[in-house]
């Protein structure tokens, strides 16, 4: 939780994003993630300050257990003096404690931002999906929160002027705007009504610029002119040059040539996969783990 200190800004973690959101598709699959289509909306999250402090976290608690349906997984929510947001006990249940920042009981518009990552730590380890080390586990978490319908919250909760600032998370406000604008894209969804911050909002759109970006990378027929040159170049080359390693600052790679077929590897800009189609001009691939189908130019 930054509260006060610099935010950090930009993508510094978009290849562990695009990585937990591979690792999510593969887990639960597509007809697992699809099950999520409609969001947490911003009503089950509201917190009037005329509401009991306890009963108030607690229905919001059960309203995101609902949400990212958890069965059977009851939420005792406590409040005390703490370095982080939040904390959960994570054990086999039925029972989960957590534990928030004592700053929320006077900062209760952002109790389900903090509740919506620690009931996704009991959603991911009910599921076993894990990454080795902290960073990394709470990146998925994050990752995981807002590509499932409720991270949204956490991004409402950055706010930053010229006297303070606060974030939720791990993520950047820029990564979180980009999975958000990730799930926006696969389930045809506008969330830019729900947020009450103007940094948020700002935010998310420019994480959602990068996420548009990704649908106009070659060999994808929607890439631009200056990529579709330097694809061609490097297609080229490829064919003439068999092994030869591709420059790691564009999203393909290229196998085969001198007497083989070539065929040409990319993320899937949906999913993050990696696709392998053949180079032999236009080609429709259709991504085998989130179902996207791709229009190409080879």
């Amino acid at each position: 939780m930054a509260n006060g200190s610099p935010v950090v800004h930009g993508f510094p973690h978009l290849d562990a994003v695009r990585s937990a959101i591979t690792s999510l598709y593969r887990r639960v699959s597509y007809d697992g993630v699809h099950a999520y289509a409609t969001s947490l909306v911003p009503s089950d999250a509201a917190f009037p300050d005329l509401d009991d402090l306890h009963l108030g976290a607690q229905r919001v608690a059960r309203a995101l257990v609902r949400h990212l349906r958890l069965p059977e997984a009851r939420m005792i929510v406590g409040f005390r003096r703490m370095e982080h947001a939040a904390s959960v006990e994570l054990a086999a249940g039925p029972e989960y404690f957590i534990e928030l920042n004592d700053r929320f009981r006077t900062h209760r518009r952002d109790i389900g931002a903090a509740l919506s990552h620690e009931i996704t730590h009991v959603l991911l380890h009910r599921l076993g999906l894990e990454l080795p080390g902290t960073r990394d586990n709470e990146i998925l978490t994050d990752t995981v929160t807002t590509y499932l319908g409720a991270g949204w919250l956490l991004l409402d909760a950055f706010r930053e002027d010229a006297m303070s600032s606060q974030k939720l998370g791990y993520l950047t406000p820029e990564e979180f705007g980009y999975v958000l604008a990730k799930r926006a894209l696969a389930f045809d969804e506008d969330p830019s009504p729900w947020f009450t911050s103007p940094q948020a909002y700002s935010a998310y759109t420019r994480g959602r610029a990068l996420a548009l970006r990704d649908l106009r990378q070659p060999p994808l027929a929607a890439a631009g002119w200056a990529g579709r040159r330097r694809y061609t170049k490097d297609r080229r080359y490829a064919a003439d040059h068999p092994g030869a390693a591709t420059d790691p600052g564009v999203p393909y790679t290229f196998e085969g040539g001198g007497g083989e077929a070539l065929r040409v590897s990319f993320p899937c800009p949906g999913c993050h996969q990696r696709i392998r189609v053949p180079v032999r001009g236009r080609v429709r691939a259709r991504c085998g783990l989130c179902r996207t189908v791709l229009e190409c130019d080879t």
